[in-house]
Parts: structure tokens; C-alpha cells; sequence
């Protein structure tokens, strides 16, 4: 075999063994990983509009701002799509931003603001798989308002920015008293876009909330979910063999879900996040899943545009 033979070969299986890596978080390099509007797809994003346009309630909720959409193609971890409607619109997301909580207290343990006990691993479990109210306020007492919104703040993970329609923000005890920090642009207590939340997965997905280790663990959290409702119900039948990290939230008419799915097959790993002010909006989140899943197996094939 001659050298460029060799080093051609080299090449192929490289590019083969990252496209399809069985495991999470993906090794992939800090220069690879772009804001998310760098990838956003126009076949995907007009493909997108065309399903959730089809029903006539969903249409109407999407041109009221009470309904917002965004989805990550992960299939390919060198050529990651992304689509949205509605995706900086920031709406209450209920429990959803418990994950911003999650991410602050493993920046302060890493930092050693926060020491990781038993009663801290419980809690951060509790509040993430359960979506306890208590264990999530107890964490909120641990890290504080003002790590939280420095962490969302920051510019290593851009999930809270003022100049594009705010994000994910947590600021008061969930289902308590007490002093508040409310967000900026619109004073919501717990917020959140889909573009953000979509950020945070893709960069949890890649290894890149505070390191690839604590990602792991937040991974190892994340995963398995006790709820079985929302996207999760449907997932759970469709693709039993799928693993899925997710975080829900509802709250009156204010239901969201967001969720990484990673199947076997490298055609069904994605993100999917959905906010929606309606009281329907619990079973509309069940049956995002077919069209996105439509719109995600026509533009997969295609090159990104």
C-alpha cells in the first residue's frame, strides 16, 4: 500500500469512527462546536415550518407566540443542522430550566464552591428525574441566585443572553417563598427558549458543560427519566431501544419538554424542545414527535444548505 493510499484510508476511518460514535458525550474538539444559528439549516428549517404549519391549532399558536419549536440534527456530529420557529421567543417554562440549576452546581462543585455530598447527588437526581420542588429548592439554597445567573450568563455557554431574547433563567425557589432574582427582559421566574435549552443539550451532547466528565455525570442524571409522559411516552414505544435525557415542566396552561435522544441507529439521535402556553399543550408535545421525526428522516440524506 503507498503512503497516500494509507493516509486516504486514515482519513475514511476517522471520518467514519466520529460520525458514528456509539457513546455519549461525543469527543469531539472545542473548534468544532458553533453557536447554533451557524447551523441552522434551510432545508430542515423549511421543512420544519411545513409540519407544524399543517395543523391548524399549531399553526395558530405559532403566529400567537404561545408555541415554539426547536430540534438539533445530531446524526452526523460534523454536519449538526439545526431548525427552529419561534426559537428566541422566551416564554415560563415551569421545572424545564431545573436544568440551568443541575449546570450551576456542577460549575461551583468543579470550582469547589460546592462540595459534592451524598445529599447533593440525591438532590440534583431527585430534582432532574422527578422533578421535586423540594430538592430543587434546596439546591437553589445551596448555589444561589447569583451563581446561577452568572453560569447562564457566561460566555463559555451563552444560555442567557439579554440581546437575543434572554433564555434559560431560574429566579425563585420552585414552590416557595422567598427572595426572587427575576430575569431582565420579561421578569419571568423560571425561562427559557428553545434555542437556548437546544444549546444546552448540544453542548452537554459534545462534552462541553464545564468538562466532558461532568458532562457525563449530568448525562448520568439526565438519563432514564421517572416521568413517562410528553415526549418520553411516545419515544418510549417508537424507539424502546433509544436513550433518552430529558427535562419537562408544566405549570397551568405553560407545558414544556425538552429531551437528547440517542438511538443505536445514528438516524435517530436529535434534540427536541417545545414550549407551549395552551392547555392543550401536554398532548400537542406527544405528537411533535412524528412530524419532527418526518422532517428530520427527509433533509438527513441531504447536504447542508
Amino acid at each position: 500500500m503507498t503512503t497516500k493510499a494509507f493516509f486516504l484510508m486514515f482519513l475514511f476511518s476517522a471520518a467514519f469512527l466520529s460520525d458514528n460514535q456509539t457513546g455519549l458525550p461525543i469527543r469531539i474538539d472545542d473548534s468544532k462546536i458553533k453557536p447554533l444559528m451557524e447551523l441552522k439549516d434551510n432545508s430542515m428549517q423549511k421543512n420544519l415550518e411545513k409540519e407544524l404549519n399543517a395543523h391548524p391549532v399549531w399553526k395558530k399558536l405559532i403566529a400567537q407566540k404561545k408555541m415554539a419549536v426547536g430540534v438539533v440534527d445530531l446524526s452526523s456530529p460534523y454536519n449538526v443542522k439545526y431548525a427552529s420557529v419561534n426559537g428566541n421567543y422566551m416564554m415560563y417554562a415551569a421545572s424545564l430550566p431545573k436544568i440551568a440549576i443541575l449546570l450551576s452546581a456542577m460549575d461551583a462543585i468543579e470550582k469547589g464552591e460546592l462540595k459534592e455530598t451524598s445529599e447533593v447527588k440525591t438532590d440534583m437526581r431527585l430534582m432532574i428525574a422527578k422533578s421535586d420542588n423540594h430538592a430543587a429548592t434546596r439546591m437553589i439554597n445551596r448555589v444561589g441566585y447569583e451563581k446561577i445567573e452568572s453560569v447562564m450568563t457566561d460566555p463559555k455557554y451563552m444560555l442567557y443572553d439579554e440581546e437575543h431574547g434572554g433564555g434559560l433563567w431560574v429566579g425563585k425557589r420552585y414552590g416557595g417563598a422567598g427572595d426572587t432574582n427575576r430575569e431582565p427582559l420579561k421578569h419571568l421566574s423560571h425561562a427559557a427558549t428553545v434555542n437556548k435549552v437546544c444549546r444546552y443539550y448540544y453542548l452537554l451532547a459534545n462534552g462541553k458543560l464545564v468538562n466532558y466528565e461532568r458532562s457525563k455525570q449530568m448525562l448520568e442524571i439526565m438519563g432514564n427519566p421517572d416521568l413517562h409522559h410528553k415526549f418520553v411516552a411516545v419515544l418510549e414505544k417508537i424507539a424502546p431501544q433509544a436513550k433518552l435525557f430529558r427535562k419537562s415542566g408544566t405549570w397551568k396552561t405553560y407545558h414544556s419538554d425538552s429531551i437528547l435522544v440517542w438511538g443505536a441507529d445514528t438516524g435517530r439521535r436529535y434534540i427536541l424542545v417545545a414550549l407551549i402556553d395552551d392547555p392543550r399543550g401536554g398532548q400537542i408535545i406527544k405528537d411533535l414527535v412524528y412530524p419532527v421525526e418526518k422532517v428530520l428522516k427527509i433533509t438527513k440524506s441531504k447536504p447542508k444548505s
